[in-house]
């Protein structure tokens, strides 16, 4: 090259980023720098859809307006929280996966003097009283110690109370019969007005604590980790991140329960687990 010629000019990206994509990456890097709250990689779409509605909303005319007001009130972003981390969750929920834990992994689980669960992103605690009933009956819950973790405080509040409404126990009835539930499923709570607070004692040895897949690291050694519809919402970066936490977590051969639509085969811990249940999304750590 000329020493005096001019660099060639830099070709501008094919697909440059949008006004709105702008904005929103910069919410999320000011959300982490402020808060700690980590959510960078999380899948664009979902998290555009999410703060888009959280607009409306909260009443603001921009993703700018509400990162000014995230950065100024703490207050705003404990609401907009809600809103990222919106709770889907229901009382056995996929219940050919609760079925084959029965089947395939309790067995294997009797054979360990003590266990312990990670029920990662709990959220509002349904599928944590779901697996509490299940070792319940299998007769595994009181030698079973359950971490049942997620971001949102306000979530994990709900999850301690164990108070669901009233108008979903019909369908959690029929997930937890076709989930091969052993008794009358009325016999694990009590109705009062519009809720359902189900027995305390199922989660007496349970610890809800705030953890971040994002951000923090392992904090026990498990048997089962069970981490359902959560890792579909991010990137496939933070998918791997997640997977190593939980495959730092198991013990050997431990078990490792995912989401319907999730999957390890394009992670790079795809060889670190066996299938056990490709159907049902239940893996074996392999090494």
């Amino acid at each position: 090259m000329n020493p005096g010629a001019s660099p060639p000019p830099l070709n501008p990206p094919l697909h440059p980023p949008s006004d709105t994509d702008i904005e929103l990456r910069l919410l999320m890097e000011a959300i982490y720098l402020k808060y700690s709250y980590d959510f960078r990689n999380y899948t664009g779409a979902s998290q555009k859809r999410r703060v888009l509605y959280a607009l409306g909303q909260l009443g603001l005319p921009s993703i700018s307006a509400l990162q000014d007001k995230v950065l100024r009130e703490p207050a705003m972003f404990t609401r907009l929280l809600q809103f990222l981390t919106i709770p889907v969750s229901e009382m056995f929920r996929d219940p050919g996966y609760f079925l084959e834990l029965r089947r395939q992994v309790v067995p294997m689980l009797h054979t360990y003097p003590s266990l312990k669960v990670w029920v990662a992103g709990c959220s509002t605690g349904e599928e944590v009283f779901s697996l509490a009933i299940l070792l319940r009956e299998e007769g595994l819950l009181e030698r079973t110690q359950i971490y049942a973790t997620d971001i949102n405080p306000s979530s994990l509040e709900k999850a301690r109370l164990g108070i669901f409404p009233l108008e979903s126990i019909r369908h959690y009835t029929a997930n937890y019969q076709r989930a091969g539930g052993l008794r009358a499923f009325s016999d694990y709570y009590t109705a009062a007005y519009d809720a359902a607070r189900f027995d305390p004692s199922l989660c007496a040895d349970v610890i809800f604590a705030d953890h971040s897949l994002a951000t923090d690291a392992v904090f026990a050694e498990t048997q089962l980790v069970s981490c359902r519809n959560v890792l579909i919402y991010f990137n496939r970066q933070l998918q791997d991140r997640a997977l190593g936490l939980f495959h730092e977590s198991l013990c050997h051969r431990g078990f490792m329960g995912l989401g319907a639509k999730e999957s390890i085969d394009f992670s790079s811990y795809a060889d670190r687990f066996e299938v056990l249940s490709r159907g049902e999304r239940i893996f074996r750590k392999a090494t």
